[in-house]
């Protein structure tokens, strides 16, 4: 998807959310659709602590350059978008882990699933390493 024109992306965008309402593993899913994103280490245009200075997830599927934050914005927002996760608590919470000197932008869903921690599959929040310190939380609604 991701190599295709920007149109060709948008629709392919919005056909994967439809799927997602009738889907037996949406969050499975979801992760499938984002996890092939091509990442860049770290998108200037986007500042995670102030939402004013996030484009539009039409604008950012244009752009077709995913940072940890922006992928995580943008599955929070396919999740969103949809009828089935509409009214779903989605915050994405930003972790400093201090054993593994990393960052990860994490997509909490009702406080119980976490996408975009592991490189597989989403994770049952239990399973969250304790060593990570949480550094800013910012709830997700639907996109302006």
């Amino acid at each position: 998807m991701f190599d295709l024109d920007t149109d060709s992306r948008i629709s392919i965008w919005v056909d994967h959310r439809r799927s997602l309402d009738c889907s037996n593993d949406p969050l499975q899913d979801c992760w499938e659709f984002w996890k092939s994103a091509p990442f860049i280490p770290y998108n200037k245009k986007i500042d995670p602590y102030f939402q004013r200075s996030w484009p539009t997830p039409w604008e950012i599927i244009a752009d077709n350059k995913y940072d940890d934050f922006t992928k995580a914005l943008m599955i929070s927002w396919t999740l969103k978008l949809t009828e089935r996760f509409k009214d779903s608590k989605i915050e994405i919470r930003s972790f400093v882990d201090s054993s593994a000197l990393r960052q990860y932008n994490l997509v909490f869903i009702n406080d119980d699933w976490i996408l975009n921690y592991d490189d597989y599959t989403p994770v049952h929040s239990s399973k969250l390493a304790k060593d990570i310190n949480w550094e800013n939380l910012v709830l997700v609604d639907r996109p302006r």
